[in-house]
């Protein structure tokens, strides 16, 4: 089981505190733009990098529109670590954005 959040109240929430974010998007989208110190790891590259996951810490994940990473969020659930779907994905992001990897 995980919780969603929309993105409208994710942007409130970082703007309270500090969050661990994971952009599961493929490389070219990500470089299209990204939110800020995020933790980049492609959807289908989750499974090899888990072991760089904390089980302690909270972890937001975004994509384009939510999809891949309700679908990541689904797997690292099963797998015992606490997450968050933001919903709407960078699509609906209002923030600042950096570019390129």
């Amino acid at each position: 089981m995980f919780e969603t959040i929309s993105m409208p109240e994710f942007e409130q929430l970082i703007k309270k505190k500090s969050v661990s974010i994971i952009d599961v998007r493929e490389a070219h989208e990500y470089e299209q733009g990204h939110i800020a110190d995020v933790l980049f790891i492609p959807m289908q590259s989750i499974p090899e990098k888990l072991d760089t996951l904390d089980y302690d810490e909270n972890y937001y994940l975004v994509c384009h529109s939510g999809v891949r990473s309700n679908a990541v969020c689904q797997y690292l659930a099963q797998e015992g670590y606490h997450v968050t779907n933001v919903m709407g994905g960078m699509s609906a992001w209002k923030g600042e954005s950096v570019y390129g990897m």
